[in-house]
């Protein structure tokens, strides 16, 4: 074996070596705490009682109903929004495009001021929404209105790659055999992108269950009103930790169901296409 063969193995050695260690890092750091909070549930003995008090009932209602809502609107107003920037080399729709990804590193507590800003009784349009009778700050509609704002940029970003990945030749061949725009979009266009389009329903998904620093300043913290899964666990640190463990489980739970299935829904679109 020459000395080349053998460095390649060396080198070959030492990124397996360095690969396996940091995946091992990784999957500590990220599964330790969540582990922790599983052990500690069982420990202190999981409560039906925090689970089915009015209260918490209340939360996870209020979290799958305005979070369903907000991904229903980011799929019927997003998907067109990522197609179009998609296809345009326009200056204008890149400086939207940027616009767009903004609240993904905006720190959500200045979303919620700004949001306030904008919808508040004292925003740029506060006062015109007061006169016709409409109150947004502090109600549900408020609630998702910050998932949205968090969210939606997640799935867009995914939608936006997804569509850009899609070869416009077979766009163009559809239309010139006589299918409509919207049936080439339909049958050519959305099959081969599911997956990128699952994927980023799922981080939307995820993030406006879990949005939290919008919502209280948005949309405050009022039992039965406001008072989100995320904001309910706040609430109950403050009196019982053990409700707060039950609580935050039972959001872990909602979110891996939604996780799964939407990873098992992905999986068959991929292999409906392979065939």
């Amino acid at each position: 074996m020459n000395k080349s063969s053998v460095n390649k193995m060396t080198t070959l050695k030492f990124k397996n070596l360095f690969g396996s260690f940091s995946i091992t890092l990784y999957i500590l750091f990220i599964g330790l705490p969540i582990l922790a909070l599983i052990i500690k549930g069982l420990t202190n003995g999981l409560s039906l009682n925090d689970i089915l008090s009015p209260t918490s009932i209340q939360s996870i209602k209020l979290s799958l109903l305005t979070s369903g809502i907000s991904v229903l609107v980011i799929i019927i107003v997003g998907t067109p929004v990522a197609y179009v920037i998609s296809r345009s080399n326009s200056l204008a729709l890149r400086i939207l495009d940027i616009c767009i990804e903004l609240p993904i590193i905006l720190p959500p507590i200045v979303a919620g001021v700004a949001m306030l800003m904008a919808f508040g009784r004292q925003g740029i349009l506060g006062g015109f929404l007061n006169q016709i009778g409409i109150q947004l700050p502090f109600t549900m509609t408020a609630v998702i209105f910050a998932q949205i704002f968090v969210s939606a940029p997640f799935y867009i970003r995914a939608a936006r790659i997804s569509f850009a990945a899609v070869d416009q030749n077979l766009e163009e061949l559809s239309v010139s055999l006589g299918v409509s725009p919207l049936a080439t979009f339909w049958k050519i266009t959305l099959p081969l992108t599911w997956s990128g389009l699952i994927t980023g329903l799922a981080l939307t998904w995820a993030r406006s269950l879990s949005e939290f620093g919008a919502t209280i300043m948005f949309a405050g913290n009022m039992m039965g009103e406001t008072q989100t899964m995320p904001l309910g666990i706040l609430m109950a640190m403050e009196t019982n930790l053990n409700t707060a463990i039950t609580l935050s489980l039972v959001l872990l739970t909602i979110s891996l169901i939604i996780l799964i299935g939407l990873s098992v829904l992905s999986n068959k679109f991929s292999n409906g296409n392979r065939r």
